[in-house]
Parts: C-alpha cells; sequence; structure tokens
C-alpha cells in the first residue's frame, strides 16, 4: 500500500506531496512496508520488482526494517533486482567508503537477495571506458523493466543521486565532479575532507525521473532549508531535485526537524486557513501566537509592544486579533511579551531559599513542584562529545557551579573520530620526550595503529577534563560514558542498543538527579547528537516504569549552539552571560585543543566552535532587546523537555 500525503498538494506553496511523521524511524517504517508491499505483488504477479536504492545515512533506516521485515516476517528479495544510484570514482568495491561495501554492509548481506541482481556503478573502469560503462548501467535498467520504485536521500546541495547543482534534466548516467560542499558533508567517512574523492559516477536526472514511483527522505534540520527549496521553489537546475516537481508520482517524507522551514509549518497562518483546524480557522496556542508575534515583529522592524492592530492586518494575521480571548492587538503583544520575559533567569538551577523568601522564585522554575524548591540541586549536564557542554552551554555550567550546584557532566562518546592523525602523532612525540628525559621506553605495541583510536579517546579524555576544571566543575563529577554504539572502530555508527541506554539507567539512578541538560542540536550533520538524545528519552523512560521517584520531580532542558540555536518562541529559559563569563567559556572551549582551527567535522559551517558559539548566544541576546526586553552581553537558551 503506497504511503498517503499528509495533504492536496497546494501549489501557490509545495509542489510536491510530502508527509510529516513523528521521528526519522517511522518515516522509514512506512518506506519499507511500502516497499514490502511492492516486492510481494511483484511476486505474485511473477515478475522480479526493479528498486532503486540509494546509500548514506538517510536509508540506513529503511534498510533495517526491510531486514527484520526479511528475517521476521519472511519477506522475500529473490525476486528483487537492484541499482545504486551512484558510486565514487575511482573506487574499488574492497573499499570501505566504497557504495558497494556500504550496501553489502546495511543491505545485501542480510537477506536472500541474488547477487548477481544487485547492480552499482563500477568505480574501477578506466576513464576511457567510463561512457560505455554509464550507457551500459541506463541499458541494464532498461532490460529489467525499468525502476518500479527510486528510493532517494537530499544533499544540501539540493543534489539527488550526485546530480550537482547545474546538472540538466535530460542528464543521463555519468561521470561528474562533486559540489565542495558534497565533499565537506562526505568528509567524515574518509576521516578527513583531503580523502574524499572529487568525481563520483551517478544516474542522471532523467534516469532517475524515470522511475515509476519516487520516495524522498530527509531527516533532520540541516536538510530543512534545502528542503523548502525543493518543495516550494521554481523548478531550475540549480536545486537539482525541484525537477521532481515534475514527476507523476512522487512523495516527500520528512521528519519534524527537515519540514520545520516549510510555509505551512514555519508561517501557518500565510497558508489558506481552509484546510487549517476548525472552522477554517487555525488552531492557535500560546506557542504558534508566540511564533506569530516574534515573526510579526520581524516583518514590520517593531519591538512587540510597538505593535499595532493594522501590523496585524498588513501581516495577514486579523484572525488571531479576532480571538475573543485576546480582545486586541495590545493584548497579544502583552501576553507574548510578558511570555518572553518570563523565560530570562540569572538562577538556571533556582534560587536560595532565602532569596525566594525575599524575592520569589525565578520566573522559567516557578509552578514546578519540588525540582524548583530544592538546593542546591544535583544536575547532569549531558555531552554528546567531549566539547558539546561547553560550546552550547559553558557559561551555564559556570553558573550553576558558582551558585552552588552538584554539577555533573556526562559524555556520551570518546570523540576519537575527530582526532587527527597528526594531532595524535604531536602527543605521542610529546610522551616520548617526556619518557626518554625519566630514562623510561615507551610500552610495546602502543604505536600499534590499533591503539591509535584507545589513544584518541584519551586525548579527548585530558581535554574534557581541562575545559571542566576552567568551568569549575569537580573532577569526581566527569563520566566518560563511551557509549558502544560510537565505539565500533569505524566513522558509522552502530544502531543505538541496550547496553548504550543500560549505561545511561545506572547513571541516573546513580545521581537521581534534579535537573539534567541535553543536546537538542538535531542539525548536527553526523547524526550523533540524534541518537544520544534518543539515548537519554529511553533510559528515563525506563527510570520511570521502574517507579524512581525522581524522575517526575526532574527538570528537563534542551540545549543548542554548536550547529543551530532555538528560535526564540521555543525558549523556555534563557540564561544572560555577562562580557567576563563569555570569556571563561571561550577559555574553556580552547582547551579542546584538536577541536581547534581545524576540526576534522566541523559542516558546513567552517567557523571555529568558540565563533559559532559566541554569535550565537549574542544573537539570542541582540534578538531580545530588538523585541523590547532587555539587553544583555550574550543569552544562553533552552527548551523545556517534557
Amino acid at each position: 500500500m503506497k504511503i498517503k500525503p499528509d495533504s492536496i498538494v497546494d501549489f501557490r506553496f509545495e509542489k510536491m506531496p510530502f508527509r510529516i511523521f513523528p521521528g526519522a524511524a517511522e518515516a522509514s517504517a512506512a518506506a519499507a512496508q511500502e516497499i514490502a508491499g511492492l516486492i510481494r505483488a511483484r511476486e505474485e504477479e511473477g515478475r522480479p520488482c526493479v528498486l532503486g536504492l540509494a546509500t548514506g545515512s538517510t536509508p540506513v533506516g529503511v534498510y533495517r526494517e526491510l531486514i527484520r521485515l526479511h528475517k521476521e516476517e519472511g519477506l522475500s528479495f529473490a525476486n528483487v533486482i537492484t541499482f545504486n544510484l551512484d558510486e565514487y570514482y575511482p573506487m574499488g568495491p574492497e573499499n570501505p567508503q566504497s557504495y558497494r561495501a556500504f550496501m553489502e554492509e546495511h543491505f545485501f548481506s542480510h537477506v536472500d537477495i541474488v547477487p548477481a541482481n544487485t547492480h552499482v556503478p563500477s568505480g574501477t573502469v578506466s576513464m576511457e571506458e567510463v561512457p560505455a560503462a554509464c550507457a551500459a548501467f541506463d541499458k541494464a535498467i532498461e532490460q529489467a523493466g525499468g525502476l518500479d520504485l527510486q528510493i532517494l536521500g537530499i544533499g544540501r546541495t539540493g543534489h539527488i543521486g550526485f546530480n550537482e547543482p547545474g546538472s540538466l534534466r535530460r542528464s543521463r548516467t555519468r561521470l561528474i565532479s562533486l559540489d565542495p560542499l558534497t565533499r565537506l558533508d562526505a568528509a567524515s567517512n574518509f576521516g578527513g575532507l583531503q580523502a574524499v574523492p572529487r568525481r563520483a559516477i551517478t544516474m542522471g536526472i532523467r534516469t532517475i525521473l524515470g522511475a515509476r514511483r519516487v520516495l524522498l527522505l530527509a531527516f533532520g534540520e540541516h536538510k530543512a532549508p534545502i528542503i523548502r527549496e525543493a518543495l516550494e521553489g521554481e523548478m531550475r537546475a540549480e536545486v537539482p531535485s525541484t525537477f521532481l516537481q515534475e514527476h507523476d508520482d512522487v512523495l516527500v517524507l520528512l521528519d519534524p526537524a527537515a519540514a520545520s522551514d516549510l510555509t505551512r509549518v514555519r508561517t501557518p497562518w500565510v497558508v489558506d486557513a481552509s484546510s487549517e483546524g476548525k472552522d477554517g480557522m487555525l488552531e492557535w496556542d500560546d506557542r504558534l501566537v508566540c511564533q506569530a508575534v516574534v515573526w510579526l515583529a520581524r516583518e514590520r522592524n517593531k519591538a512587540i509592544l510597538k505593535l499595532t492592530g493594522d501590523d496585524y492586518n498588513a501581516g495577514g494575521l486579523r484572525d488571531l486579533v479576532a480571538q475573543p480571548r485576546y480582545g486586541s492587538a495590545y493584548e497579544i503583544n502583552r501576553k507574548v511579551f510578558y511570555r518572553l520575559q518570563d523565560t530570562i533567569t540569572g538562577w538556571p538551577g533556582g534560587k536560595p531559599p532565602e532569596r525566594i523568601e525575599r524575592e520569589g522564585q525565578s520566573p522559567p522554575l516557578r509552578g514546578s513542584g519540588s525540582q524548583g524548591q530544592r538546593f542546591p540541586k544535583k544536575i547532569v549536564v549531558f555531552s554528546p562529545h567531549p566539547d558539546d557542554d561547553v560550546i552550547s552551554m559553558g557559561g551555564t555550567v559556570i553558573r550553576l557551579v558558582e551558585q552552588g550546584h552538584d554539577v555533573h557532566i556526562a559524555y556520551h562518546v570518546s570523540g576519537s573520530n575527530a582526532v587527527s592523525d597528526e594531532a595524535l602523532q604531536r602527543h605521542m612525540e610529546f610522551v616520548r620526550d617526556t619518557l626518554t628525559e625519566s630514562g623510561a621506553i615507551l610500552p610495546a605495541g602502543v604505536d600499534e595503529p590499533a591503539n591509535a583510536r584507545r589513544l584518541k579517546a584519551l586525548i579527548r579524555k585530558s581535554e574534557a577534563r581541562a575545559s571542566a576544571r576552567r568551568c569549575g566543575v569537580p573532577m569526581e563529577n566527569l563520566h566518560f560514558l563511551e557509549m558502544p554504539f560510537y565505539e565500533t572502530g569505524l566513522v558509522q555508527r552502530a544502531p543505538l542498543g541496550g547496553e548504550d541506554v543500560a549505561l545511561l539507567v545506572a547513571l541516573l539512578e546513580e545521581i537521581k538527579p534534579d535537573q539534567l541538560y541535553a543536546a537538542g542540536d538535531l542539525a548536527d550533520p553526523h547524526g550523533t547528537h540524534r541518537m544520544c538524545l534518543e539515548g537519554v528519552r529511553k533510559a528515563l523512560a525506563q527510570c520511570a516504569a521502574a517507579g524512581s521517584p525522581w524522575v517526575a520531580g526532574c527538570g528537563k532542558w534542551l540545549y543548542r549552539g554548536a550547529w543551530a540555536a532555538w528560535p526564540i518562541h521555543q525558549v523556555a529559559m534563557a540564561v544572560p552571560l555577562s562580557p567576563d563569563e563569555v570569556v571563561r567559556k571561550r577559555q574553556a572551549i580552547f582547551k579542546h585543543e584538536t577541536q581547534k582551527d581545524q576540526a576534522l567535522f566541523m559542516g558546513a559551517d567552517t567557523r571555529e566552535f568558540w565563533q559559532r558559539a559566541e554569535e550565537r548566544t549574542r544573537a539570542a541576546a541582540e534578538d531580545y532587546n530588538f523585541l523590547g526586553l532587555p539587553e544583555y552581553e550574550a543569552v544562553e537558551t533552552f527548551a523545556a523537555w517534557a
């Protein structure tokens, strides 16, 4: 059965049908179920099912679900013929970074597909043979009966397959030069940008559009801008994915993060209200009202309390002003202004009892029960990598420690993949020189390549200790979990497993925190943050199911900073930083020396992490000031996590 879109395509906005799922897992499962139904239908008809497949992190969840269906529900792939979109050039199939190796690892070797029926463009043919090999690949698709269904991801340049910006609608399978951004996104799989091939062989746009059905999947906030371009932009070669707009049977599968820039999500009040809510009206709640008013203030270049009824009318917000519960534009202004004002606190962990008695509790913690009143608090800051804590909330960590709370930092993974070989060599030379001076010798085997990952993990650990020390966190309060999903010895992560969650459960039950902070930075292009957050969510659920009393009273906050910032309407707590705290936070970030200057996996933003952090905290402060709230040097922001 085909997946149904969320709504009829509104060609004033979306030019392709789409569906937003609760998460990537649900979207992947739905895609796998449709593929399974197609395979079974073709089997009943006595003919093969021809699938176009993709690589990268996006379709991995689809392959996992197909493998599960094969092993648990008897889905056979004996009648399936596959054609992969692309392959790096030059690249041998034995290379672990090759897409042939990827498909064997993630799919082919786990099901009963006939090896001869799996086709991946060859990365080993000579340059002279490439045109003929590409033509033969297209011919093989034609002889198989054409693609029944094509799975696609989308690159941040808008590429599908490796059809980079400038690719023509009529293009067939061919050799192509890779865009610098595409190579940058692939750097984590190759141990650095310099090792990423500069060319690839890819199915062309015309080849892809020849598929009878196309499913395009996109997950994560880093895909949101290009998804908006693909679904709402004009069809043009500069964004090759827009050519899918003319396909007769395409569906885009999204998680909420990837959909967040769509007009229907970002500014739903500008979309025809006849399809929204009840009686043709949007269902306005406090969060949507805040989102709309902040947007309107920026559109009209006014502080919130200066907005008028005419501004609301000009911004398409007549229906909001007409709501009986608000009364007037000014009443809406006041409601949103005080909502934002109440997010600001200098006491992120709450005030001590004597100050509460004199001044009252800080706004974000009012009415929060035991976790708001208890002082001092036990606090856990979860940091996916050994530097995310200080990058995203270093000022708040400093504030919590100085205000007397028992602050713990738990590092999910070692971060060893982000230490360059050059950095390891430099540290090893220091160790050798130190041992030579003392008359000792380096232990046998330490220099072996197999030990490199462990030594890199130790480097990251030492940097984390130095950084936490600068923030005032006691060394005994640092917890290096080294979760197994990351420690595979490969850049590719394993699925989050029971052992990962058990580590988190044990830590939480040991500390029994009154507050916890976790990374909600789901724009992380490498996916580690998403997996770490899911691990904490599952651990909390297990603790609650076991009847742990501390769970209900624990305040839960999500931070961002390394990859994106919270939109101001999503902020539930804002912690202003003084100029001195900004400097101290920067010094703590500097302790992560291997991530300074040229960290391996910085993503599209090539600025150093301390620069990103300071720009985002200053931008948040400027947002508050622009909207008519107090002016601060910098502000770290947090969303509430239910």
